[in-house]
């Protein structure tokens, strides 16, 4: 259970997880306010990594950033883009740590409201409050991925010198 602004788990010292968070937060201000355009306003990035499944093609890879990329214009609130930017590119250090995973994106949204109504599932769960075509784009990639650990999602609020 969350409460407050602090929204620590009951019965348990640990802290709470950005799940428990982010979940706290939407049922304390429910899901038309925290999915609003003016929600925690700021820079967001939304940063995605895919590794596919070994029988996934050159030409499926292709699609599915064709697809994510069209997110750009498709992606649309109250008829308007909304995604700030995107970017996507393969993976190609030579360091040695990127685990397997193949693709990368970048997503930059002007609040967290509409992050949030852009990830909608898990987090946000009612179709009025989340992207219908970010969820199409979600049901159409996730065959493609690895069955164990296919994709890491990790978000941010950007901070600048």
């Amino acid at each position: 259970m969350l409460f407050g602004s602090s929204f620590v788990v009951a019965h348990s010292k640990s802290p709470a997880t950005p799940e428990q968070i982010l979940a706290g937060e939407q049922l304390k201000i429910g899901a038309r306010a925290f999915t609003a355009p003016g929600y925690k306003p700021g820079t967001i990035q939304h940063i995605v990594l895919f590794k596919y499944k070994n029988s996934v093609t050159a030409a499926q890879i292709e699609e599915v950033r064709k697809r994510f990329l069209a997110l750009k214009t498709k992606a649309r609130r109250n008829g308007k883009p909304y995604i700030q930017r995107l970017e996507a590119g393969a993976q190609n250090s030579g360091e040695g740590a990127d685990q397997g995973f193949q693709e990368g994106f970048i997503v930059t949204f002007r609040s967290e409201g509409d992050r949030n109504y852009y990830v909608g599932t898990p987090v946000v769960t009612d179709p009025k409050f989340f992207d219908s075509e970010h969820q199409k784009f979600k049901d159409f990639v996730g065959p493609l991925l690895a069955e164990k650990q296919g994709a890491l999602v990790f978000d941010f609020v950007a901070q600048t010198k």
